[in-house]
């Protein structure tokens, strides 16, 4: 049966099972597109994850989609979609507060004392646009208070379904709770209908972030002039020690001199093999 197939197939029996070949197949692929490691701990939770695609496929069995997605003629979108659906998307506004402290209270400070009039920052996995969002509302936050600097703020992600959400900027009202209610008064929209639940993140706001696909395993970055500020965090832990170390030197290629690298809390550099320097937890600064 084609994947193309009109035929909308029944949907997979949760007795249907990936077989260990194709599991192994798949946990390959799987790291050598996105450095995701899968150990055979994480079949149940993939196969989860993929029933809805066998179905949207219109297959009968996972047997059946491994072979699709594994064959020499799968097509780029479907690998994506796959991607899609094992990547983990855990994200929140002002997640690991310290950093937009560092922000606010340190970096953005220093950049203004040096007369700088823009800056760009790059949110390197920022999912479902919690994160960009954050930057902006602080980078937004201390310009009105201080005349600047300008700012741009660039999110990507290997998902395309959470830059479509991203983009779009609205959110379940439950989820801007850690934003101050300054912040909120100011960058967040209330839905008329207090029944929808959900919020908007301000036109002002979504026209400062550009959202786009970029996957953290391809061996250059293309984002344009250097940056001055990286978040990328609670992504290496997912990758192997090699991988990890790969990353981080194509990110610190991108950083402009005297730029900003964050990571998450629980992942771990040593800094000097980078030619970073430690500046706060999990905060380097390149030269």
């Amino acid at each position: 049966m084609s994947a193309t197939a009109a035929t909308k197939a029944a949907p997979v029996a949760h007795a249907d099972r990936i077989s260990p070949r194709h599991f192994k197949a798949l946990a390959n692929l799987i790291q050598s597109e996105a450095g995701i490691k899968m150990p055979a701990s994480k079949q149940t939770m993939l196969e989860g994850r993929l029933r809805k695609r066998v179905q949207a496929c219109g297959l009968p069995s996972f047997d059946a989609y491994c072979s699709y997605v594994l064959g020499k003629d799968a097509p780029r979108s479907e690998i994506n979609h796959l991607l899609n659906s094992v990547t983990t998307n855990k994200t929140d506004f002002f997640r690991e507060p310290r950093h937009f402290e560092y922000l606010s209270d340190t970096l953005l400070p220093a950049y203004r004392d040096e007369g700088r009039r823009s800056i760009r920052c790059w949110s390197a996995a920022c999912s479902t646009g919690a994160e960009p969002y954050t930057l902006a509302m602080v980078l937004d936050d201390f310009a009105l208070k201080n005349g600047g600097p300008d700012y741009r703020v660039l999110a990507t992600d290997i998902d395309s379904n959470v830059l479509n959400t991203g983009l779009k900027g609205i959110y379940p009202k439950e989820m801007v709770e850690p934003v101050s209610s300054d912040l909120r008064k100011r960058y967040v929209l209330e839905a008329k209908d207090p029944a929808r639940g959900d919020v908007r993140i301000v036109p002002k706001l979504r026209q400062k972030v550009s959202f786009g696909r970029l996957n953290l395993m391809d061996s250059h970055y293309p984002i344009g002039e250097p940056v001055d500020v990286i978040f990328c965090r609670n992504v290496l832990i997912y990758f192997e020690k090699e991988t990890q170390s790969a990353v981080v030197k194509r990110l610190c290629k991108q950083l402009a001199p005297g730029g900003f690298l964050f990571l998450g809390h629980s992942e771990t550099i040593n800094a000097s093999d980078f030619a970073l320097t430690t500046v706060g937890g999990t905060v380097f600064r390149k030269g």
